[in-house]
């Protein structure tokens, strides 16, 4: 998805941002774009470019600040791009992609995994967890409970829980009618995973669902991964997620979870999974909206202490 753009000098735009140094930064973006493994045909490798891309569409600035004050500026935040992981899918793959999520992390405060499909969150988040794995916690933002057998963009999370994660810290939001076989839902809630199901999670609202989630995922006071699982969304905002369905949240519904789940410093990695930038509506409106978590998780990042720059 090509843009064009103008130029404007009191407009400044997100995206473009340097390579990774040595310094510190606040955010660090990581392309994985896996999609050997997907039970559905996809061209997901192909998102992490775009998504780039998209971001170019987009200023740094929040409306108002928490305070009720003016525009939050989050080019205040250092943002750094450590590029992507060379054919991430497979063993091999992940144990670069592994590799390359501990390196990014080791300089930065929260790490962002752009996808690619669903298989990348086991090694963004083995490779955030590090040896944190068993006070570790996750929560998913996924239609699917990805308990499937097999390696598959459809089983990261039984992945995981056989890693070593404890069940009992994880937490699934949105999970959906008609999108899960009985049996699964059955493992999960075998598992003592925490679920909310979509229905419940619009009823509830972002700041309700949140607040349990991170008591959930973070109750051995571990690091918190998130897997943003855009299929989560209703399918006319998500045309290029293969099992986005009609009927799934709305996309400022997903947007103010993510920026909720960022704003707590639990949070160390988010993954970004499931859109096929090949397969969307040609206003690309999928991939502009993946582009957006991304800002999210920035403004949440902000919110955390006021956008003043990384806290070393």
């Amino acid at each position: 998805m090509s843009t064009t753009t103008s130029h404007d000098p009191l407009w400044p735009r997100a995206g473009g941002w340097p390579a990774a140094s040595d310094g510190p930064a606040d955010v660090a973006l990581l392309g994985i774009g896996t999609w050997r493994t997907s039970l559905s045909p996809t061209g997901a490798h192909a998102t992490p470019a775009a998504v780039r891309d998209a971001l170019r569409r987009y200023s740094l600035a929040l409306v108002a600040s928490p305070d009720g004050g003016g525009p939050l500026d989050l080019g205040a935040l250092t943002v750094v791009d450590h590029g992507d992981v060379a054919e991430p899918d497979g063993p091999q793959g992940e144990d670069r992609a592994r590799a390359a999520v501990g390196r990014a992390l080791a300089a930065a405060r929260v790490l962002v995994a752009l996808g690619g499909d669903n298989a990348l969150t086991v090694p963004a988040a083995l490779g955030a967890w590090g040896d944190s794995l068993g006070t570790a916690g996750l929560v998913t933002l996924d239609a699917h409970h990805d308990l499937r057998d097999g390696v598959s963009n459809g089983s990261p999370v039984r992945r995981l829980i056989e890693a070593g994660l404890d069940p009992r810290r994880v937490m699934q939001v949105g999970i959906a009618d008609f999108a899960n076989s009985a049996p699964y839902v059955r493992r999960a809630h075998d598992l003592g995973i925490r679920v909310v199901t979509l229905d419940d999670s619009r009823r509830r609202g972002a700041r309700d669902v949140v607040r349990e989630a991170l008591e959930v995922a973070g109750a051995a006071g571990g690091p918190v991964h998130v897997d943003v699982d855009v299929d989560v969304c209703d399918r006319s905002v998500a045309p290029g997620c293969p099992a986005s369905v009609p009927g799934g949240l709305g996309a400022h519904e997903l947007r103010a979870l993510v920026r909720a789940l960022a704003s707590d410093a639990r949070v160390r990695s988010v993954d970004i999974a499931e859109v096929d930038a090949t397969a969307d509506a040609p206003d690309g409106r999928t991939v502009r909206l993946a582009a957006l978590c991304v800002l999210e998780v920035l403004a949440g990042v902000a919110l955390r202490d006021g956008a003043q720059g990384p806290a070393r």
